[in-house]
């Protein structure tokens, strides 16, 4: 005797709403469309037409004449650029780890319940809305041989120093001000991150009898990747494009000790009008900005 199965009941499907077509996405595509914008307009095709120009000869009447990989093997000849990578390389050695540093120490500082800390809070970001000709004006007279660091240090038997004369000390100073105008911004982002971190977490290590110093180290850092990374990467591209306050500060002296490669692009494209030269040494420059953020992305913002 044949077996009767009743038939499977059909469900209709409801056809999938696509979000990118919904009132609520099209509203914020037209809020977001000025941006981009500005930012296409301003900074993408900016951008691709230094990669042409990097490839030619600009002339002030506004002609452009290709030369290939002229300028390239002319950038990679010139002793000039390499001093300057190399001025880059010490001065982003230093600047990076000493701002990131100070930025996690005020962070950890104001990371706490006390009456007044937003107030505190507010005056550390200050030097951030702070104008950075403003603050190398400041700093040249700190830094000068009669200014209060050398009388402070005079104070303790250390002989006055010319800071931003001096090829050795020149470097450190120039960190030294971009680590003060830089932290309260990476201050924040990394205050942001250690409370977003659970409270539990610290009281149970706390209650296993881990230290202050153990729960930062073996808690808060790793947990702080995520804005670890970001505040790393924000530094390594402002300490490898440095300008205004050398500008200001040294003009790229002594003897070229502060000629960043940022100031030589500079230079050559405006003080020499060499604009395709200038346009090759800065697609160099974003190079060597864009590796050392994939190595930072490598070794710290990987997620485990």
């Amino acid at each position: 005797m044949a077996t009767i199965t009743a038939p499977t009941p059909q469900v209709r499907k409801e056809p999938r709403r696509k979000i990118w077509t919904s009132n609520g996405a099209l509203i914020a595509y037209v809020f977001i469309l000025p941006y981009v914008l500005f930012f296409t307009i301003f900074r993408i095709i900016p951008a691709l037409y230094g990669i042409v120009l990097s490839f030619g000869e600009y002339s002030l009447g506004g002609s452009l004449e290709l030369l290939g990989l002229d300028n390239y093997r002319r950038l990679f000849a010139d002793e000039l650029f390499w001093n300057a990578l190399k001025v880059t390389g010490i001065y982003a050695a230093v600047a990076i780890p000493m701002t990131v540093a100070i930025s996690l120490a005020m962070a950890q500082l104001c990371n706490r319940v006390m009456r007044g800390m937003s107030f505190y809070r507010s005056i550390f970001f200050l030097p951030v809305v702070t104008s950075p000709v403003l603050s190398g004006l400041v700093f040249i007279w700190i830094f000068s041989p009669d200014g209060p660091l050398n009388w402070v240090l005079g104070s303790v038997g250390i002989p006055a120093t010319n800071w931003l004369q001096s090829s050795f000390w020149v470097l450190p100073s120039l960190a030294l001000v971009s680590a003060w105008m830089n932290f309260g911004y990476n201050m924040l982002i990394l205050l942001a991150g250690m409370l977003a971190i659970p409270q539990d977490y610290y009281e149970a290590a706390q209650l296993d009898g881990a230290n202050a110093w153990q729960r930062f180290v073996k808690m808060t850092l790793p947990l702080l990747k995520p804005a670890l990374f970001f505040v790393l990467v924000l530094e390594t591209v402002k300490s490898f494009q440095v300008f205004d306050t050398i500008y200001v500060m040294t003009g790229g002296g002594p003897v070229r000790a502060s000629y960043t490669l940022t100031y030589m692009i500079y230079d050559q494209g405006f003080g020499y009008f060499d604009f395709g030269y200038a346009s090759a040494a800065g697609v160099v420059l974003l190079v060597i900005t864009l590796i050392f953020s994939l190595i930072q992305r490598r070794l710290v913002g990987r997620s485990h």
